[in-house]
């Protein structure tokens, strides 16, 4: 079954529960994904629904927006809709992949410079265009970016 199927078959099953925190969560995310594929279609690249890899990209997405309303929640002092985007972001994160570890995130590092040839802190777009679309939904791009940097750094 795919990410996309999944997900109408978590929401049909949230809606019948009554899970409205879930059946909203998860209504955000085909909505997301929906307007992903609406976008790609415009553009006469596709008329199928996204691949997996790519609603693991709007997924990811989806998390990354929680966090930064987490934060913005919390300075605000709004600790119930704090306690909402948490409960959220919960629900959201259990599509994604099980992320890797720093161990595991510099091995994929080490291993993608070796691939391009990288040698400067300049090549580290080559690099990140080799890791992005492998570690989709398993790696912060931030974190990545920073470990890229080190290591072109000290290289």
């Amino acid at each position: 079954m795919g990410l996309r199927a999944r997900l109408d078959a978590d929401l049909k099953q949230a809606l019948k529960a009554g899970e409205k925190i879930r059946a909203s969560a998860i209504r955000m995310l085909l909505a997301a994904v929906q307007t992903r594929e609406v976008a790609e279609d415009r553009r006469g690249d596709r008329r199928a629904p996204l691949p997996d890899p790519e609603v693991l990209q709007v997924i990811a997405s989806a998390c990354k927006q929680r966090r930064d309303s987490i934060e913005q929640f919390r300075a605000g002092g709004r600790q119930d809709l704090v306690a909402k985007e948490t409960a959220e972001l919960a629900i959201v994160e259990a599509y994604l992949p099980r992320a890797l570890t720093p161990d595991e995130l510099r091995a994929e590092v080490a291993e993608a410079i070796r691939a391009t040839g990288a040698r400067t802190p300049r090549d580290m777009g080559k690099v990140m265009s080799h890791l992005m679309p492998a570690l989709a939904g398993r790696a912060d791009g931030k974190v990545l970016s920073e470990m890229v940097r080190e290591a072109l750094g000290t290289t």
